[in-house]
């Protein structure tokens, strides 16, 4: 696997959730969460783009539980066209069933209750869409 950061987002209508690995794809860190209704929101990741310089982004994928794509796709969809727009890095979706739920899930088994933990969850779920795309990755490589 080429060494270097990868990030993910988990685009949401009111949060965006951010997460980031080291160079060497090791660690996983949830990075604060930005407001999607910000107008300095594409601002912002041009910023974490800048300071992180991922050689691969995350796109967590909204489908369903039966797999068909939702709604939300639309919107996501507009938000990757945005991140092209900012990088050369290579877009990867990544299928984000049960990303929030796993979150929640992790966040509450640490003593975290849902709701003083909105913004966590938002880039816990970007670091679980992190992890299955390196996962991916290594798969790849074998």
């Amino acid at each position: 696997m080429q060494r270097g950061r990868r990030i993910a987002f988990d685009y949401g209508d009111v949060r965006t959730g951010i997460a980031t690995s080291d160079a060497d794809s090791i660690v996983v860190t949830p990075l604060p969460a930005l407001s999607t209704i910000s107008p300095t929101l594409l601002d912002d990741i041009a910023m974490i783009f800048a300071e992180y310089e991922p050689v691969t982004i995350f796109v967590g994928e909204p489908r369903h539980l039966s797999g068909a794509e939702s709604a939300k796709m639309l919107s996501v969809a507009t938000f990757v066209t945005a991140l092209k727009a900012l990088t050369q890095a290579q877009i990867v979706m990544i299928d984000e069933r049960l990303s929030t739920v796993s979150a929640a899930a992790k966040l509450r088994a640490n003593g975290k209750d849902a709701k003083s933990s909105k913004s966590l969850i938002d880039s816990a779920a970007a670091a679980e869409i992190l992890e299955a795309g390196l996962n991916k990755l290594r798969c790849e490589i074998l």
